[in-house]
């Protein structure tokens, strides 16, 4: 009979194939694993399964541990696997070019992902490329979706994603990719994996890696 894992994801986009793949392509099936998933609620990061011991498996950015650090919750006993690459957090707006810069993007209005690293990382991108946050007139449509519907009804210049979003967008005609941030950014840790350490001496938390594997191989 196969062993019930439980994964959270902070968010189920497919910018984190290689997780989604491994439930989807049978590679845990394979292992002797019963894959159950979860999305984090807004607001909420995966990190708090593995706090509270309900979920096995977290798939989260490095910086979702940053608020409960601060908040004195102490994560000493959880790893993290830190997949290190670009971060393909794109820009969106009415016009292909060569990517934000200053005499582009000032005063105009945007869409923000919230996420703790999205955002971080976009200031980050900004600072590199010479263009003062503070000057954009940033638009809170809300979450995600909420934001992708502003958009496309023509509020703000441009919006600020993850991958493939962006891609929909302009498949739909409904703009241009501007700029990669992880073009101006470099190399980053993002979509990580994180468990409690003990868990990880366990047969399932080695049947789970041998999965996964695998799932990146193919």
């Amino acid at each position: 009979m196969a062993e019930e894992i439980r994964i959270e994801f902070t968010r189920f986009s497919a910018f984190y194939s290689p997780l989604i793949a491994t439930m989807a392509g049978g590679f845990l099936k394979a292992e002797g694993l019963d894959g159950k998933h979860s999305v984090s609620a807004p607001g909420k990061s995966a990190i708090a399964g593995l706090l509270d011991g309900s979920v096995h498996v977290a798939q989260s950015a490095p910086s979702q541990g940053f608020d409960a650090a601060g908040a004195g919750q102490d994560l000493a006993d959880l790893a993290l696997r830190a997949n290190q690459r670009k971060g393909r957090v794109f820009s969106h707006g009415p016009q292909s070019g060569s990517g934000l810069h200053m005499g582009q993007a000032q005063r105009q209005e945007g869409h923000h992902d919230h996420g703790g690293q999205p955002m971080a990382m976009f200031k980050y991108a900004c600072f590199k490329r010479g263009l003062d946050f503070k000057a954009l007139e940033a638009v809170d449509a809300g979450s995600t979706d909420k934001m992708i519907a502003a958009f496309r009804n023509g509020q703000a210049d441009f919006i600020h994603l993850q991958g493939p979003a962006p891609q929909q967008l302009e498949h739909d005609k409904m703009g241009h990719i501007v700029t990669a941030l992880g073009d101006a950014i470099g190399p980053c840790a993002f979509s990580s994996l994180a468990a409690r350490r003990e868990w990880l001496n366990t047969d399932m938390a080695k049947s789970f890696m041998r999965a996964y594997r695998k799932a990146r191989a193919g």
